[in-house]
């Protein structure tokens, strides 16, 4: 895992509302299924349709807190709106997400999903 992504950790644990995010029975049942190669690609779609555009529709609310594992990991890292993305992240609103940035954060969902489905 890159450093930058390592470091992103510890300080989403220190935070009571990001903390509290955690995967149910049916959502690691969902990722077994699924497995973990097709949750990349859920991840890809959703942060390439709804966080990457330079003016994202309803952002701020445009990513549930149920309904797919993918959704719960974005507000687990921060990675649920632009806002978010620039506190957090250091990615600025204004701009749309580069391919290195989307990247970044497709990573940090999935390493957040292993974390998950290793406890």
């Amino acid at each position: 895992m890159p450093e930058k992504i390592k470091n992103i950790f510890p300080r989403l644990r220190r935070s009571s509302f990001r903390s509290r995010f955690v995967l149910s029975e049916k959502d690691r049942a969902y990722i077994h299924g699924k497995g973990l190669d097709t949750l990349r690609e859920h991840a890809l779609h959703f942060i390439t349709d709804r966080l990457a555009p330079e003016n994202p529709k309803r952002d701020g609310k445009q990513t549930p807190f149920r309904g797919h594992p993918v959704f719960i990991a974005q507000h687990a890292t921060a990675t649920c709106c632009r806002g978010c993305l620039q506190k957090w992240h250091g990615m600025p609103k204004g701009s749309p997400l580069t391919e290195q940035q989307i990247s970044y954060v497709t990573d940090v969902i999935m390493a957040w999903l292993e974390e998950q489905l290793r406890r």
